[in-house]
């Protein structure tokens, strides 16, 4: 009996398989590709990650597709879909990810492969559009509350020594309204540090300059105002 029963599972997990319309498959797939690269233009619009936004939204596009088709395909299966469980707890991706805004990013573009793979049209582009108005809406309240004087800075310098985190953090307190890190990378071919600085004037901002080039002429300084693209 209870091998009667295997055997009759067995046969349904095999059997259960929904048809796929290869029409309805490529007009999805076709809106993924659409709305992942909308999502790409608004992120290297609106973000403000201080690393390479135009390449690392490259991913966006080929990430929902490959998200859509496989829940497309693992949905017409319940095996596939308990296979795919077994296989996701085998490979393990590791990327990367330094801020949180690209992790934000990597998470709405997998939603937008599962909507469309679960064939969910019209929730996913009522949510994908709620959650572009909310990104837009707190970008320009964050914009308009910054002051005019805020910069990004980074200083590197390509010697296996490291950086003087705390006499750069100390010049910068020094000669600015405040300071907040975002980012330290150190290898042993370059070590790189980001700031964003709020500064009273351009006066303070070249005394800053003067300042961090005493510490180490060999300094590569930059200063970046993003908040007047928009």
């Amino acid at each position: 009996m209870l091998d009667l029963l295997n055997s009759n599972f067995e046969n349904y997990l095999l059997q259960t398989k929904a048809q796929i319309s290869v029409t309805g498959f490529i007009f999805n797939l076709i809106l993924t590709a659409l709305t992942a690269y909308i999502l790409k233009r608004i992120y290297v619009y609106f973000g403000q990650s201080l690393s390479n936004r135009e390449i690392f939204a490259n991913t966006f596009v080929p990430i929902g597709m490959t998200t859509m088709i496989i829940i497309t395909i693992v949905k017409s299966s319940l095996a596939l879909s308990l296979g795919l469980v077994g296989a996701l707890s085998i490979v393990r991706f590791r990327a990367a990810i330094k801020e949180p805004e690209e992790l934000v990013y990597l998470f709405i573009c997998i939603s937008i492969g599962l909507g469309y793979g679960a064939n969910q049209v019209t929730i996913t582009i009522i949510g994908f559009m709620l959650i572009i108005l909310s990104v837009v809406l707190i970008r320009k309240s964050a914009f308009n509350s910054d002051k005019s004087n805020a910069l990004y800075l980074t200083i590197s310098q390509k010697n296996k020594s490291r950086l003087k985190l705390n006499e750069i953090l100390e010049v910068l307190e020094k000669n600015s309204i405040e300071v907040d890190m975002k980012r330290l990378d150190e290898n042993l071919l370059k070590n790189e540090v980001s700031f964003i600085i709020l500064t009273k004037s351009k006066s303070q901002l070249l005394k800053l300059r003067e300042n961090l080039f005493k510490l180490d002429n060999q300094l590569e300084v930059t200063f970046l105002d993003n908040t007047k693209i928009f």
